[in-house]
């Protein structure tokens, strides 16, 4: 049946418009419906991590993302005395970008929307509001607010925020709770501060955070009491009280703004309802604490690009959107409950918990091996996959790395060392330690290989590349920091298969790399 577009997308937030800039590179015909005239233009989430910069390379713009980024964001946290207790500052970059950095996101987010110039197939159109919908077994249909025409498309992914009409439409229910203190934040221009990295302050009187962002930015969040900001209106004499002890001149500010919010944690019961799909906001809400919110509902976009992308262009059954829920949504949970517990933990109003917190940091602080746990932010949850489009050779085990995000190394082209990924490409990828897989291809492996276009890849130590080169037509690699030796030693098997979002699909020996190939497919419904 004929639609106006192969996938309408609800909301030109990050996770819509990483969405569209994914089904864009494979030529999917897409639509993205923004209700406000134009993108957001004030500060919003400040955090980005390792994950979502690797996203947006995949995207092909990350070097004007980070033009809007500051690397390496240390986070302190200060007992009820002032005194720093602990500090998160990783150094890991296994990924391929520091862990913890600051962004503003606004100028994010239009690097994003101009990204989809490139894509003559995507539609970016604002001023859409969706009034309703409906759908049966080939389409959605979609009616809009102010008389505007009606559209179809095959499926509709619903980046509508927290407050989704597309969920609530659907009766999905919105699990969690909701914080009973509110918060104030806010944005100021020309940092009165000027000081770099991120503060939370765990003063009992008034637990407050203070953020140095790219481009003179600051933002501060203050807890507030009962009684103050009443219908959550700041007035100017409030905001002048809560300055007034942390800057110089609290009335000589460019504020850009002052606003007041809750701390949310809810999930939704389900993340589909046949032709529509929910990401981002709509299907998951989480305390900033963490700043787990804009991170998360990019892996909700990169999980889901690939996978709306083999389905539309009739590489796969509709079954494989399945497996989008079945992987994001334990994950959404553990990182909900991971922010909540740290705003626990960090904001307690109460002064005996305060000082008993303060002691156990310090206690937790002298043990080497546990101080390294929280430096390190180990404690994140990181995705891991238990089920879904992955094939486990001999069942699930917690060793695997399948289910896992790969590494992303320098590695060593003849013109010199680059990112991993940039050798990879954007969609599968074959890798293989020192061997040829193609060697152990049988027809059917090859025909899968030939449909999903994978790219195959062989790694080697970089004093071997040169010499590889000149005997093979296969794509070579340098183990430049010898990251992929040691990846590949653990795992005691020689050939990796990478999906487009860079997760492991499953792992091999190279004589069973034909029959791994086939078992992904087979789980991930590819069609044979």
């Amino acid at each position: 049946m004929h639609t106006d577009f192969d996938v309408a997308i609800a909301g030109a937030g990050p996770v819509g418009l990483l969405i569209a800039n994914f089904l864009g590179q494979r030529g999917i015909r897409t639509v993205i419906l923004e209700q406000l005239p134009e993108l957001i233009d004030y500060p919003r989430g400040v955090g980005i991590d390792d994950e979502t910069l690797r996203t947006i390379q995949a995207a092909g713009l990350i070097d004007s993302v980070m033009e809007h980024v500051t690397p390496n964001q240390i986070m302190h946290f200060t007992s009820s005395s002032g005194r720093i207790f602990a500090s998160l500052q990783p150094t890991t970059d296994e990924f391929g970008f520091p862990r913890r950095n600051s962004f503003i996101q606004p100028l994010v987010d239009k690097v994003l929307a101009d990204g989809l110039k490139r894509y003559p197939c995507v539609d970016l159109r604002f001023g859409q509001e969706v009034a309703a919908f409906e759908q049966d077994d080939d389409r959605v249909s979609i009616q809009f607010t102010g008389g505007q025409p009606p559209l179809t498309a095959r499926y509709l992914v619903a980046c509508d925020g927290g407050n989704s009409l597309i969920r609530r439409s659907l009766g999905i229910k919105f699990e969690g709770r909701t914080a009973a203190n509110r918060w104030i934040v806010v944005d100021i221009a020309n940092d009165p501060l000027g000081a770099p990295d991120s503060f939370l302050h765990g003063r009992p009187s008034r637990p407050y955070v203070s953020i140095a962002l790219p481009h003179g930015l600051r933002r501060f969040e203050f807890m507030l009491f009962d009684g103050e900001a009443p219908d959550d209106v700041v007035s100017d004499e409030m905001l002048h009280s809560l300055l007034q002890p942390l800057i110089a001149r609290p009335d000589d500010i460019d504020l850009i703004r002052a606003r007041v919010y809750r701390h949310n944690g809810r999930l939704a019961e389900r993340f589909r309802d046949g032709r529509i799909i929910l990401a981002g906001d709509a299907a998951h809400i989480m305390p900033v604490w963490q700043g787990q919110g804009y991170n998360s509902g990019v892996r909700d976009a990169f999980n889901l690009a690939w996978k709306l992308a083999l389905v539309v262009d009739n590489k796969a059954n509709d079954s494989l959107l399945d497996t989008y829920g079945a992987e994001r949504r334990e994950h959404a949970r553990a990182m909900i409950s991971l922010s909540e517990a740290a705003g626990v933990i960090f904001s307690p109003t109460n002064r005996i918990v305060a000082k008993f917190r303060d002691a156990l940091v310090r206690f937790i602080g002298i043990i080497p091996s546990i101080r390294s746990y929280f430096l390190e932010m180990r404690f994140k949850p990181m995705p891991r996959y238990k089920e879904g489009a992955l094939f486990y050779q001999q069942g699930y085990a917690d060793n695997s790395a399948v289910g896992r995000m790969f590494i992303q190394p320098l590695v060593d082209r003849a013109e010199g060392p680059v990112k991993l990924d940039q050798v990879l490409g954007n969609g599968f990828a074959l890798l293989a330690w020192g061997v040829d897989p193609r060697r152990w291809l049988d027809d059917q492996a090859l025909r899968i290989v030939e449909d999903l276009g994978i790219k195959i890849i062989s790694a080697v130590p970089s004093t071997q590349a040169a010499f590889e080169r000149k005997r093979s037509d296969l794509e070579i690699v340098g183990d430049h920091q010898g990251r992929l030796k040691t990846w590949f030693g653990l795992q005691n098997r020689a050939v990796v298969l990478l999906r487009p979002d860079r997760f492991v699909a499953a792992i091999s020996s190279p004589q069973e790399v034909s029959h791994a190939i086939k078992e992904f497919a087979r789980i991930a419904s590819i069609k044979l």
